[in-house]
């Protein structure tokens, strides 16, 4: 110790350990944040960003040591031999990204650690080819100990580089990143240097220097700072490239794509966002409204002329919502509008009259005047809703008593309208008695190749056949066992006879079942799903479990535990409907998943409106940079297949293909004798649905 610190404070020229100091901690922060953008990317994009990190970090390492070599004040005559100096840096390039190269091989997590010992190892191997082109009047002795701990303190110190960067702990880990490959250069450098003692002898030559030392180190320093200054220049117009398009990317998933106006996800932000800020006094009223007879005009003219009629409500809501107000198409025809700041009674009818008078004034198209009508339902919090469900749903129920009103097109929420509500929890009742009488079944809805068109699965989907009403959609019973939580042994039960049918099938197609975010929540959810793989035979590899967004926002990190509990039994994780939840960016970068499906909503438009084309190619670029596969769901056209497949989506589903049919219609595929069935191998997907969109 007391020879390393000697070596540190004084055989070095202090203003040269300052200089490199500074050149050392710049590099090393610059090249840490060039190394994260080579774990993001691919391809071509990939290789220009390894490159970059590796030239960057390789210079940094020899021009730390070169300039701290030049303040070395040796006891004789020295010099250095240009072959070894500039082999020195070529070795410290070329290691560095070597070892990137093998960190950022995503198959090989193992390989992550490996690859930044490599780097560290570059750096040792650098300083000591250096060394030997470092001439001295002098015969030059080594310390085994002290070279022997840079080897291991360089190796180590890289190690941990990649791994912070590879795996990080908080939001801070890549820049933390930067503190081992400083603590790598640094520590081999002055052990190398206090394992080296030069004894002076007069016979031995060295070669004439040059360049003084001052502008040697002039040169060196001048070089590297225009280094750093294009790699800093490079990596800040990517990110303010990238901030950007995840700016319009954003707006894109909290806009329709359609009318321009603002969709679900981003009424649900501002609808929580306004009740947290409710002042005394004052209220928030939500205006919900779809518009009649606009079915009619979807099958008389055709889908071009209501998406029209869409187009210019869109246009009117957006000039007669004022300050303090609030627009958003919520569904096909469903729009809500949303007031605040004493927003009181006749506030609000007169805004809904004014609403009505714009919705009912004709739409010109083709040479045609097309008109619909509405109803308004009026609700109004916090003197009747409590909450941001509650007040939809009143506003909701409100439209619903206005459409069968004669005479009223505007009505205002009042609790005797809650007859509905009784009527749910009757069928509540009666959805428990079904499930013990095997009302349930199970339906199958081809999967299929955009490019062969084969199968290459089945989407699983649940109905209820009731014994008086025949069958009941989905979408009237799953909000109901959602509510009552009787989602839960229904999503159970789901699971259980998937996993069961699918156990019996001889093609290993795997399945997917859709997780409520109840289930989700449920700390039994990875010992439940063990069991029933299991009890059933089915293997892990084969399933396939799907979330929503929503199911992970009210508590990320019991989410991601979850899910992690999951994937360690072998099961897969999906997300599903992407696109439709605001935070799905910074979702994907947290969670592990294996696989997207992107909305119908957005697959319906991608031939005719550039925003939602633009929002599902934006997806599948993200999907492809981040590995992830791509399922596209409501495909009915063949402009939608062409889309799809130019753009490499490479798993569709929809009507195009073929509707949902009953389990003895598919025998034909999931019990053909080996590969000749045309169904897909283990890679194939059935997805199990219990939400409203099956």
């Amino acid at each position: 110790m007391p020879r390393l610190l000697t070596c540190i404070a004084a055989e070095h020229s202090w203003p040269h350990l300052i200089f490199a100091t500074v050149i050392c901690l710049l590099g090393s922060l610059l090249t840490v944040r060039l190394f994260s953008r080579v774990r993001r990317t691919h391809g071509l994009q990939k290789f220009n960003w390894l490159f970059l990190s590796g030239f960057v970090g390789g210079a940094t390492i020899w021009t730390t040591h070169f300039i701290a070599m030049l303040g070395f004040q040796a006891p004789t005559i020295s010099g250095y031999e240009p072959d070894l100096t500039l082999l020195s840096l070529f070795i410290g390039i070329a290691s560095t990204m070597i070892g990137f190269t093998v960190a950022s091989i995503r198959s090989q997590d193992a390989l992550v650690e490996a690859g930044g010992a490599i780097v560290g190892l570059g750096v040792a191997a650098m300083h000591y080819v250096g060394i030997a082109g470092y001439k001295v009047a002098g015969d030059v002795q080594w310390s085994s100990a002290y070279v022997i701990c840079s080897l291991v303190a360089a190796g180590g110190f890289g190690a941990l580089m990649t791994s912070r960067i590879a795996r990080p702990m908080t939001r801070f880990s890549p820049v933390g990143a930067a503190l081992p490959l400083i603590l790598a250069i640094v520590t081999t450098h002055f052990l190398g240097m206090a394992g080296m003692t030069i004894v002076p002898d007069a016979t031995v030559a060295v070669p004439h220097e040059i360049l003084s030392v001052g502008v040697m180190t002039s040169l060196v320093g001048a070089v590297m700072i225009i280094i750093l200054l294009l790699g800093a220049s490079t990596y800040i117009i990517d990110m303010q490239s990238t901030e950007a398009a995840v700016a319009r990317y954003r707006h894109l998933s909290l806009h329709d794509p359609l009318t321009n106006l603002a969709n679900r996800s981003a009424l649900n932000e501002h609808l929580a966002a306004a009740t947290k800020i409710v002042d005394m006094g004052s209220r928030i009223a939500v205006l919900c409204f779809d518009l009649d007879r606009f079915k009619e005009i979807n099958d008389v003219h055709g889908h071009a002329a209501g998406d029209a009629v869409l187009r210019a409500i869109g246009e009117r809501l957006a000039k007669v919502v004022q300050d303090g107000q609030f627009a958003a198409r919520v569904g096909g025809d469903e729009f809500v509008v949303v007031m605040r700041d004493q927003a009181g009674r006749s506030d609000a009818k007169a805004v809904a009259q004014r609403l009505l008078d714009e919705i009912e004034r004709p739409v010109d198209w083709s040479g045609q005047s097309l008109s619909v009508g509405s109803s308004i339902g009026i609700s109004s919090f916090p003197d009747r809703a409590s909450t941001v469900d509650d007040l939809l749903s009143q506003a909701d129920v409100a439209m619903y008593r206005a459409k069968t009103t004669a005479g009223s097109s505007i009505c205002f929420y009042d609790p005797s309208m809650d007859e509905a509500a009784r009527e749910r929890n009757a069928l509540a009742i009666e959805m428990r008695e079904g499930l013990k009488r095997d009302e349930f079944e199970l339906f199958y809805q081809q999967q299929n190749d955009t490019l062969t068109r084969e199968v290459l699965g089945f989407e699983v989907l649940l109905r209820w056949k009731h014994p008086s009403r025949g069958y009941i959609a989905p979408s009237e019973f799953i909000p109901i066992a959602e509510k009552t939580g009787f989602i839960m042994e229904l999503g159970e039960w789901v699971l259980r006879s998937a996993c069961a049918e699918a156990a019996g099938w001889k093609n290993p197609l795997s399945i997917a079942v859709n997780v409520a975010a109840q289930q989700l929540a449920d700390s039994r959810l990875p010992q439940t799903v063990h069991q029933i793989l299991v009890e059933t035979g089915l293997a892990a590899s084969r399933l396939e479990l799907e979330i929503t967004e929503s199911g992970i926002i009210a508590d990320h990190g019991h989410a991601l535990g979850a899910i992690r509990r999951l994937k360690a039994l072998g099961v897969r994780v999906a997300m599903d409907d992407y696109g439709t939840g605001y935070s799905s960016l910074s979702t994907l970068q947290s969670f592990p998943f294996d696989k997207i499906k992107i909305d119908r909503a957005f697959v319906d438009g991608v031939v005719t409106n550039k925003q939602s084309a633009a929002i599902v190619r934006s997806t599948l670029i993200l999907a492809q940079s981040l590995d992830i596969p791509v399922l596209a769901e409501g495909v009915e056209r063949e402009e939608h297949v062409d889309f799809l497949r130019r753009e490499g989506c490479l798993q569709v589903q929809g009507f195009l293909f073929g509707k949902p049919m009953p389990r003895l219609d598919i025998e034909a595929f999931v019990n053909a004798g080996g590969s000749d069935s045309g169904a897909a191998s283990d890679s194939s997907t059935a997805a199990v649905e219990t939400d409203a969109a099956a």
